[in-house]
């Protein structure tokens, strides 16, 4: 039997890593403020959507259960995010994995790691762009004013390299320079808030969490997360990445 297939129960990165008890209650407070149910297995299940008039946090969710490591997410995110116009029409892109602000990380034992900006509301990227406010308060760096994603501004960035510093050493390690101008890629867009890798998940493996979430609290490193799932699945806490 597969190691999947041995527990149907939801395994996101909060089944993973249980919070401290003070965590757990600004968690839960955020929840309750935000407009969530909490369920048995800390199963979220959003009431809002999002909207122009009231922006809310959101996030992608993964259920490790459920990845099979295929990437669909990767090429539908490339697609989307990365369009091409023929003949004046404006077409999704040829969805190559290596453009997607969601990534697999493959490990060894086998485990699949998908990893996304978390959104977190405390911004340490945002925190850490050195350039100064403009007149409408945004750094550099910012958040979109209808879905709150992290937006860059390139005419405004020095290409320091600070906010892909600070997600590395304190969140995911979801912000990537360019290879070419050094200036930040790979922030999640909520593809203007429908996400196409929750759409296109052949296995229900991502959810689109709306409302009330605070992305630190599932901001954990690829291989912190494979050696979890490794343990769990395999019994060994030795996992190498490939």
């Amino acid at each position: 039997m597969n190691h999947k297939e041995a527990s149907s129960s939801e395994v996101t990165v909060r089944e993973l890593f249980p919070m401290p008890l003070q965590d757990r209650r600004s968690f839960i407070r955020t929840m309750v403020i935000g407009g969530l149910t909490l369920t048995v297995g800390a199963v979220i299940i959003p009431r809002k959507v999002i909207s122009a008039e009231h922006p809310q946090y959101s996030m992608i969710v993964v259920d490790f259960n459920k990845c099979t490591g295929c990437r669909t997410c990767e090429t539908v995110c490339a697609q989307y995010n990365h369009k091409v116009t023929v003949d004046g029409e404006e077409l999704w892109g040829l969805g190559n994995p290596h453009l997607a602000n969601i990534r697999v990380y493959p490990f060894n034992p086998d485990a699949d790691v998908p990893i996304v900006c978390t959104m977190c509301r405390d911004n340490p990227c945002i925190e850490a762009c050195p350039v100064d406010p403009d007149e409408e308060g945004r750094k550099a760096l910012y958040r979109d004013p209808r879905t709150l994603a992290i937006r860059s501004d390139p005419d405004r960035c020095i290409a320091c390299g600070s906010c892909a510093e600070a997600c590395q050493t304190k969140r995911v390690g979801a912000i990537i320079p360019s290879k070419e101008t050094d200036q930040p890629e790979r922030m999640c867009t909520l593809c203007d808030g429908d996400p196409q890798c929750v759409k296109y998940c052949p296995y229900g493996a991502l959810s689109h969490v709306v409302g009330g979430t605070d992305g630190r609290y599932y901001a954990m490193p690829a291989d912190k997360i494979a050696e979890e799932l490794i343990l769990r699945w395999y019994g060994s806490q030795k996992g190498g990445g490939q």
